[in-house]
């Protein structure tokens, strides 16, 4: 990679970072509030608690040939991204629970695999036999 291509990239990525660090406190604060609900909501309606270790791993930092600045991008995504998929799953489990009944079909909207055995959405007659 040539010197010019190399200072560009890097300051994109300095540019990029100050993003991410305005960004972490505010995903940390969501997690700490996610898992107060996570853990009091989920036991109080009985519903199965969802295993973080199981969407968040952090292990990529210790990989000894990446620098200081990739082991803290790979720090931040492991978390973020991890966190994302948590967060997934704890509203998923969530919607399950509340409100089992699939949207209505729109153009351009993507169904989520978690309510494909949602009720379907008008089923006024299944829902009343189910939920009432």
């Amino acid at each position: 990679m040539d010197h010019k291509l190399h200072k560009k990239k890097t300051i994109q990525h300095m540019l990029t970072l100050i993003f991410i660090i305005i960004l972490a406190p505010f995903i940390i604060l969501l997690d700490l509030f996610v898992e107060i609900y996570h853990q009091i909501g989920f036991r109080l309606c009985n519903i199965p608690l969802v295993k973080r270790k199981a969407y968040i791993l952090i292990d990529r930092h210790k990989l000894q040939y990446l620098n200081w600045f990739d082991k803290l991008a790979c720090t931040y995504c492991g978390y973020a991204n991890g966190f994302a998929r948590y967060i997934v799953e704890i509203g998923a489990r969530t919607e399950k629970y509340w409100c089992a009944i699939k949207h209505k079909k729109t153009s351009g909207f993507h169904d989520q695999p978690h309510q494909k055995k949602f009720l379907e959405y008008g089923d006024k007659k299944t829902y009343k036999k189910k939920y009432h």
